[in-house]
């Protein structure tokens, strides 16, 4: 600490740094502006690692992987006016994954309010609706008990956003008479009724065939282990979601894969035809159930869930178990001497019937690049413990169905937003957050290019991140739509016009290398990791390549349409080049 800050008297501003230190805050993501300066005037003497994105949206995006890969609180930070509605995507992200975030930003001083003032803003406003709470400080003294209740808001219960508005004044006033901050004490969530575990266990016990549906409450409870020792005492089939991927180890014998409209045939095959969903953090949404009046019709349903809100919300549960999702698993794995019966061993050798028959191939023909094939060698020559994160679109699919996770928080996707650019500052984020270990990116060519300035900061502050992008020179799924159910009338997905990526990361200061056969992606993907640095592997395949299986919107699950990857391209090479050429002239007109 410099002297003449010493010797200044504490104002908001200090007050608040030393905060964020007392509440473990190690990492921010922001960047300045006017009505932000005290705060970031103060950074300069304080402890805190202060990550300058190149724009706000990176900012409140890389927060949010950060908090996704550690579980510890993100904090991004703006400037009042368009500083503060550039988070605001990044917000909404947190808010409607679960996210734990703590946003910060400028706004005019106090008298300044309601006047219209340059680069105002009521941004307490506009993100009401995207976040758990929303303060404006207008005393320096009610900083105190702000900042105590946003972090343990954002951590409690179901974890989300908060937002803390700083007017300019409030961050100079003097707080020199403010006591030291202390964090709450988070209230953890209640017991499961036993009541409530008595009646599931009965059902359990009396299920023909039982489905364990589970859900991203199940990394968000810190119930992961639990999950898996319920899973192995009672072999009952299991199905998750996007947001649930890793809750079991891709490999495990009773795992059917991921469920909904790219789900797994087995997946899906199997919720339809149970008995019993005993739904563990999951949510009924539509991605996941298709056309909710057909879901799991013969099925009565279990539902644990930290949140009491979200169940009955969309399905009505017969038997409701609200409260700590980690201890009604372990009142469960009592289970194991009930899912004995004859019944249910022959539901579990009709399951994995399933998923033998209709496990995904890798034996698409042509020397072009098969993509699905690509991200499953990615996951086996990764270490265990890598992180994936991917942007929205096809590429997203692929990741969720053909890469092995061993932790929720080892996939870091935006599921319920689905919002195009989250991967690139998500991964940095996640970086940060767990500088020892390989992360990797996942992106598309439409995605990528949303939020490409973050490449700038990658490379500044050389983060090993290792990116992989898939670029069929157009918007994939919106295509894919398009071609299934708007009569091929392509209408504005193409990318031809795409720059080239391998050369633009370089010119970013990153390595990069471009591949476009087969035979070119095992020495390209073993290079990629053994990078020390920052490195991108620019991945062109076939403009016509479709995530399947699919659900058509607005159909039950068990309506799937699927396509062999050996029959997906004409056999003959030159049939296969003119009709790739009369594609792509087809969508440029």
């Amino acid at each position: 600490m410099n002297a003449s800050a010493a010797a200044a008297p504490r104002n908001g501003a200090r007050w608040l740094t030393q905060a964020l230190e007392a509440e473990g805050v190690e990492t921010l993501f922001g960047y300045p502006g006017g009505t932000i300066m005290p705060f970031y005037d103060a950074l300069v003497d304080s402890k805190l690692k202060h990550i300058l994105v190149r724009h706000e949206q990176g900012a409140a995006l890389a927060a949010n992987g950060y908090a996704r890969a550690s579980g510890r609180v993100g904090v991004c930070v703006a400037t009042s006016g368009p500083g503060a509605s550039n988070l605001v995507t990044g917000i909404a992200d947190a808010m409607l994954d679960s996210v734990p975030m703590v946003c910060l930003t400028g706004q005019v001083a106090t008298h300044l309010m309601g006047t219209d003032a340059f680069q105002e803003l009521d941004v307490f406003g506009l993100t009401l609706p995207i976040v758990k709470h929303s303060y404006i400080v207008r005393r320096v003294e009610d900083l105190p008990e702000v900042v105590r209740d946003a972090f343990r808001i954002a951590r409690e219960g179901r974890p989300g956003p908060v937002l803390i508005d700083l007017p300019k004044d409030v961050q100079v006033a003097d707080a020199s008479h403010l006591p030291d901050h202390v964090p709450a004490d988070v209230e953890l969530p209640p017991a499961p009724s036993q009541l409530a575990l008595a009646e599931a266990l009965a059902a359990i016990a009396a299920a023909e065939k039982p489905v364990i549906y589970g859900g991203g409450g199940i990394g968000l409870a810190g119930a992961t282990d639990v999950f898996r020792e319920f899973v192995e005492a009672t072999r009952i089939p299991t199905v998750l979601t996007l947001r649930g991927l890793g809750a079991l180890p891709g490999g495990h014998p009773d795992y059917l894969g991921m469920l909904g409209m790219h789900g797994t045939r087995a997946a899906n095959m199997a919720v339809q035809e149970s008995d019993l969903l005993i739904v563990v953090g999951a949510r009924f949404d539509d991605r996941a159930t298709g056309k909710l009046a057909e879901f799991a019709p013969f099925a009565r349903v279990i539902h644990l869930d930290a949140d009491a809100y979200e169940i009955s919300k969309l399905r009505t549960a017969n038997i409701a178990v609200p409260g700590d999702v980690a201890a009604g698993l372990r009142a469960l794995v009592s289970a194991r001497s009930s899912c004995d019966s004859i019944a249910q061993e022959s539901w579990r050798k009709r399951c994995r019937m399933l998923g033998d028959k209709h496990g995904f191939r890798y034996d698409a023909p042509g020397s072009d690049i098969y993509a699905p094939a690509l991200l499953k060698r990615m996951t086996e020559l990764a270490p265990d413990d890598a992180i994936v994160a991917c942007d929205v679109g096809q590429h997203q699919m692929w990741v969720a169905q053909h890469c092995r996770f061993n932790h929720p928080r080892n996939h870091l996707t935006s599921g319920a937003l689905g919002t195009m650019g989250f991967g690139l500052p998500a991964a940095m984020g996640a970086q940060f957050a767990c500088p020892d270990r390989t992360v990797l990116l996942v992106s598309g060519d439409g995605s990528f290019m949303m939020n490409v300035q973050e490449l700038v900061t990658i490379a500044r502050c050389q983060l090993p991140v290792k990116i992989v992008l898939l670029d069929n020179s157009s918007l994939g799924m919106v295509r894919q739509w398009q071609e299934l159910f708007f009569a091929k009338r392509y209408s504005e997905i193409d990318l031809s016009d795409n720059p080239d990526f391998a050369a633009l990361a370089e010119v970013f200061g990153i390595r990069a290398r471009r591949i476009d056969r087969r035979d070119q992606v095992e020495d390209a993907l073993v290079d990629l990791l053994a990078q020390p640095g920052p490195a991108l592997l620019h991945v062109a395949i076939d403009i016509r390549a479709n995530v399947w299986p699919l659900v058509p919107p607005n159909t039950a699950n068990s309506t799937m349409l699927d396509n062999n990857p050996a029959d997906a391209r004409p056999a003959d090479a030159d049939a296969e080049a003119s009709e790739r050429t009369e594609h792509a002239h087809a969508i440029s007109a």
